[in-house]
């Protein structure tokens, strides 16, 4: 299977309302002093890397959203928890979004 590309994988995002809350690179707090709304995906590309499941837990994260009781990014981000998006965007479109994300490592731009 070929990599997605970049333009690709960005469009499926922005359409899907993934950027509404997150940004492919880590960034500074925003206007409001506040820090972004979730997780650039370069921190959960590194956050991941190498855990078996990964992929599968993100997806799943992706289309059921997460416990705002159980977050990882406590501290890190201003959003408590990521809502439901299985509206907004298919299991294979999720999970070829969240392989794209996962490549995103420390290593490539």
């Amino acid at each position: 299977m070929a990599a997605p590309d970049d333009a690709a994988m960005l469009k499926l995002a922005t359409g899907s309302g993934c950027m509404t809350c997150h940004h492919v690179e880590p960034g500074a707090k925003g206007p409001d002093g506040l820090p972004p709304i979730g997780p650039a995906w370069r921190d959960v590309a590194v956050k991941y890397k190498g855990q078996s499941g990964a992929e599968k837990q993100l997806t799943a994260t992706v289309l059921a959203g997460s416990n705002p009781y159980d977050s990882h990014w406590k501290g890190k981000v201003s959003g408590l928890a990521m809502p439901p998006n299985r509206v907004a965007i298919s299991e294979p479109d999720a999970r070829r979004l969240v392989q794209w994300i996962l490549s995103r490592d420390a290593n490539r731009p």
